[in-house]
């Protein structure tokens, strides 16, 4: 497969052909996107508990080393408004070992009751991890790619404050959603970094099959993302910045859990040739009620 690759100074009009592209049009339909890095307005349920693993293998470009780079997701639905996640992550790298790259803690609320042709979200976590992670749950700032060993890199902690507007729109069978990112590094003292992502997603098919079927149509979710960083408050914009364009493919598998996969490929010099994403999620409805009739507390 050809590596994918422009150069920087060529690549601010191409996404923003994409941009307008993704965002052209009022899209629709309440159903969970299939996206790893880009986030729709639709939120977690109720007291309903999603527990989910997520990976991303990193394929290198020559001198670099193949990584993978695992996390758990604790999700969990406060109000109808407010959602709130734990993130438990690591690292491995080929010839380097394996390390625990620390933990975040994210919250999104929705401020606007019912649902409009543009749906906004206020998204903001706190993480405490070290410079050796992987995850790349957002690309934001200016590309960085350290040939450091992990035991040095675990080394180095961080506590980010970062915060996304998200904006998401249903039309049809369609969501479009536009995220924009800001990070700040409360360890160091540096400006803000900035990133994008955008997505754009349907299901198959809208309509059952009338029957009982894991294969047909309505179970499968496909799309695509553009996600990449915007450079600091030193230098805002497309220089040494790293972008993907991922096709993203999701199956739920049964009423309450699902399967993700979505390969990601470099835009630029300093972007991973290929990110390999995958994932499972799985749903525990009523989760609230069912820890408060453990502590007899009302349903």
């Amino acid at each position: 497969m050809p590596l994918i690759s422009v150069r920087v100074r060529d690549l601010a009009p191409r996404l923003l052909a994409v941009a307008l592209f993704l965002g052209s049009g009022v899209l629709v339909h309440s159903q969970e996107a299939p996206y790893f890095v880009t986030y729709d307005h639709h939120l977690e349920e109720p007291g309903n508990l999603e527990i989910a693993t997520w990976s991303t293998i990193g394929v290198p470009r020559d001198g670099q080393k193949l990584f993978f780079a695992p996390f758990s997701e604790f999700e969990y639905g406060v109000t109808a408004r407010w959602t709130a996640e734990l993130y438990l992550e690591g690292q491995a790298t080929s010839g380097d070992g394996a390390v625990f790259t620390g933990w975040r803690l994210e919250n999104r609320f929705k401020p606007l009751k019912r649902e409009h042709r543009i749906n906004p979200i206020l998204y903001f976590e706190y993480e405490n991890i070290n410079e050796a992670t992987k995850i790349l749950k957002e690309v934001v700032g200016n590309a960085e790619i350290s040939g450091e060993r992990n035991a040095d890199l675990a080394r180095v902690h961080a506590h980010e404050l970062e915060a996304k507007l998200i904006l998401s729109s249903n039309f049809h069978d369609w969501n479009v959603s536009e995220n924009f990112i800001v990070e700040k590094n409360l360890s160091k003292s540096e400006g803000f970094e900035f990133g994008y992502a955008l997505g754009v997603s349907r299901p198959l098919s809208k309509l059952a099959s009338g029957e009982e079927c894991r294969f047909c149509r309505e179970n499968f979710n496909v799309g695509a993302e553009l996600y990449g960083g915007l450079g600091t408050t030193n230098g805002f914009g497309f220089h040494e910045t790293a972008h993907y364009l991922a096709p993203v493919v999701s199956w739920q598998v049964s009423d309450n859990s699902s399967i993700h996969f979505s390969p990601s490929f470099g835009l630029t010099d300093v972007s991973y040739p290929i990110l390999l994403r995958f994932g499972y999620a799985y749903e525990i409805r009523g989760f609230g009620s069912k820890v408060a009739r453990w502590f007899g507390g009302k349903q």
